[in-house]
């Protein structure tokens, strides 16, 4: 979470995206916390677990975490992008030794994935 980055086109490069979309297993009270101290709004579902043991602890449990919808089907755009880059197998098994390699080979493989849209 530290490293993250999300360049900007001009100026400075951003260092805090607004919105972070994450699947269940990223939904705790740290996580949560380290977003929102860093000014970052979490678009993550509930686990069941978490939701019967905050109802099961009553008002000491707390209201349950923000949640949109409609933010989180975006999520869906990455996940299919990344299930097509790992249909390279090189790419889904890292053959390559050096980083610059690597990154080479995920811009062709994105380039060939785009073309064929």
């Amino acid at each position: 979470m530290a490293r993250l980055r999300v360049p900007r086109p001009v100026g400075r490069p951003r260092t805090t995206p607004e919105t972070v979309l994450a699947d269940k297993a990223y939904s705790s009270r740290a996580i949560r916390a380290r977003l929102r101290r860093r000014g970052i709004r979490a678009v993550t579902p509930q686990p069941a677990d978490q939701a019967a043991n905050r109802r099961r602890r009553g008002r000491l449990g707390g209201r349950p975490p923000a949640f949109d919808r409609e933010a989180y089907k975006q999520r869906n755009t990455v996940e299919r992008c990344i299930n097509k880059l790992k249909q390279w197998r090189g790419l889904a098994t890292r053959y390559d030794k050096t980083a610059t390699i690597y990154l080479a080979a995920l811009h062709i493989a994105a380039i060939f994935i785009w073309s064929a849209r």
